[in-house]
């Protein structure tokens, strides 16, 4: 039994969905997301809830059961809320800025790092050192987010780089004499 499948996904106020042939689709006002069904779970909607249930026992059905529910999960919070990662810069000299649809990276390399911002990804910068990602798609978000803090990752020394503003990076101790 998948104690994530078996609960229900409630459907919010302002949120569509509609079941077509082997794809799931959410439309709200943070826009439209399409999930595209597996064969081995069974997908309806009834009361304003999406319910997903396996086919039959078997290994596939019961692994795919919980992962698709998930995914459903994600692109009714999406389409309804959108996601969020925030990340912060530390380092002397290190900053951001979005110039139109490009996130210019300022980290310590003799040249300054081009982002191109990706379509349905919004970015906004409040300080400097501060980089908001925001989009519907939970999976397109936390890309976006990662290729920008694997430009200059937290190093363990002095912690400078771009880290996740939720995350913690262990020092260690430098060279003794």
């Amino acid at each position: 039994m998948s104690r994530i499948g078996k609960h229900p996904v409630e459907i919010p106020s302002g949120v569509e969905v509609m079941i077509a042939s082997e794809v799931l689709t959410a439309k709200g006002g943070k826009g439209t997301l399409t999930v595209p069904l597996n064969d081995a779970v069974t997908v309806s909607q009834e009361d304003g809830k999406v319910i997903v249930a396996p086919r039959d026992e078997s290994k596939r059905a019961l692994t795919m059961w919980g992962t698709m529910r998930s995914l459903i999960k994600n692109a009714v919070v999406g389409a309804s809320e959108g996601f969020t990662k925030r990340l912060e810069i530390r380092g002397v000299g290190y900053r951001a800025a979005v110039q139109g649809r490009t996130l210019n990276l300022q980290l310590g390399y003799s040249h300054d790092v081009n982002y191109p911002i990706p379509d349905g990804i919004e970015i906004q910068c409040e300080r400097p050192t501060l980089i908001e990602v925001f989009g519907a798609s939970k999976q397109q978000v936390g890309q976006v987010a990662s290729e920008i803090r694997a430009f200059r990752k937290p190093e363990p020394f002095k912690g400078k780089g771009v880290r996740y503003a939720d995350e913690y990076v262990r020092s260690k101790e430098g060279k003794k004499k």
